[in-house]
């Protein structure tokens, strides 16, 4: 069983979190903000990610990007980071005795980054090149989209990475300011997950983790907007379709239990390979080679996802299948065994993905900060446990059919009226 123990630094209000996970030898040391990219300003779309990647070019300690990237193999580690709509986190995994040195580096450059100017610029070009490359894989457009599609021009319905002419604009200035005013302590965590035996004394701790400037708390976000749908989609005249799809499910997303049964309602929609739309649509029609459904809560509104990679031929029928389905859960409802095995695979991924260190970090930082919800890994795995049948029917019977459409191909948009 894990242990949590929570509290928070006296001097810039930056919550701690030690997740103790016994039977590991290893450690995840996880730093995370709400800053991802739905916290962006118009002109700034782009710029968390971007800030992301130069907090790697060094720090004081660890003054350049060879120092960091040296000291975190020479200790064993995996060091990485990632940008969301929610947030930016860094992270490094290592064995527990490499627990002091870990945090050390971590902190250092995460809480006290160069952000040189001619690193800014050499990067600047990466960052450009990464987003190019994802406009060649149609995968990725039709994410794109499928987000355009469900939020519009609202910054849910922006990218990530941004736009190429955005990430020409951004200047030092401007960057420094967008970390200011989002990387507060107070919006954000440390979490330490796994073995603990090691971890430094709270006094030295406490030193490297009040590195992090005590910024004023940001304002909120901007709220997510009401649903109004679009079909769109980017022709392509290739062999291969990406089919996308978004409901808005009536689901309180600060309710767990509520979030807890839509989880196992996409799972039984499309998350296995006993799920309905894995079944009929690749199983007996051999439609397409994948096909998938998977829930996502932001702070604010809950999504639902449905997708497909197929031949473009049989995109339409595909289609229309899967939205039968979904209707046809929304009418008839789920079956008690379909719930039961659902709910079972649910769970016991759940407990495969805590195995890692990294999974459990990752997992309590989004519950903390993006929905403020319980970090408990033990706890997670037990409300999937206690959902009932009624709750997943409850679910299934408030997807309205109205829904977002993307998708990259042969097609035009009135194919999919």
């Amino acid at each position: 069983m894990a242990t949590v123990t929570s509290s928070v630094l006296p001097g810039n209000g930056l919550p701690l979190h030690r997740i103790a996970l016994p039977g590991t030898r290893a450690l995840t040391v996880l730093l995370a903000f709400d800053a991802g990219a739905r916290t962006e300003r118009e002109s700034e779309n782009g710029m968390a990610h971007f800030l992301e990647h130069l907090v790697f070019k060094g720090g004081e300690k660890y003054p350049t990007h060879r120092d960091i990237n040296e000291t975190a193999e020479r200790i064993g580690g995996v060091l990485n980071a990632y940008t969301s709509q929610d947030l930016v986190a860094f992270h490094i995994t290592v064995r527990a005795e490499a627990a002091p040195e870990a945090i050390d580096l971590l902190t250092d450059f995460v809480a006290r980054p160069a952000l040189d100017s001619q690193q800014l610029e050499r990067e600047r070009g990466v960052v450009i090149q990464e987003i190019n490359r994802a406009y060649d894989q149609p995968s990725t457009v039709a994410e794109y989209l499928i987000d355009r599609a469900a939020f519009g021009e609202h910054p849910l319905g922006r990218t990530v990475l941004g736009p190429e002419e955005s990430l020409r604009s951004f200047e030092r200035d401007a960057i420094v300011s967008f970390r200011q005013r989002r990387w507060s302590p107070a919006r954000g965590g440390a979490f330490l997950a796994g073995n603990l035996e090691h971890l430094p004394a709270d006094e030295d701790l406490d030193e490297m983790l009040g590195r992090f400037v005590a910024f004023p708390e940001p304002e909120p976000y901007s709220a997510a907007p009401g649903f109004e749908p679009q079909t769109l989609v980017e022709r392509r005249e290739t062999n291969q379709s990406h089919l996308r799809m978004i409901y808005r499910p009536d689901v309180t997303v600060t309710d767990i239990r509520q979030r807890a049964a839509l989880g196992i309602y996409s799972t039984l929609l499309g998350g296995s390979m006993s799920s309905r739309l894995f079944e009929e649509i690749r199983e007996k029609r051999g439609l397409c080679y994948s096909v998938y459904a998977f829930e996502h809560c932001f702070s604010d509104i809950p999504i639902l996802q449905l997708g497909s990679g197929l031949d473009s031929s049989k995109c339409v029928e595909a289609y229309r299948r899967m939205r039968e389905i979904v209707c046809e859960l929304r009418v008839d409802g789920p079956t008690e065994q379909e719930v039961e095995r659902a709910r079972s695979y649910a769970a016991g991924r759940l407990v495969l993905a805590f195995e890692n260190t990294g999974a459990v970090a990752r997992h309590a930082a989004t519950r903390s900060i993006v929905s403020g919800s319980p970090i408990d890994p033990d706890a997670a795995i037990a409300e999937l446990d206690s959902v009932t049948f009624e709750e997943v029917r409850e679910v299934a019977a408030g997807v309205a059919d109205t829904l977002a459409i993307a998708c990259v191909g042969p097609h035009d948009p009135e194919e999919f009226d």
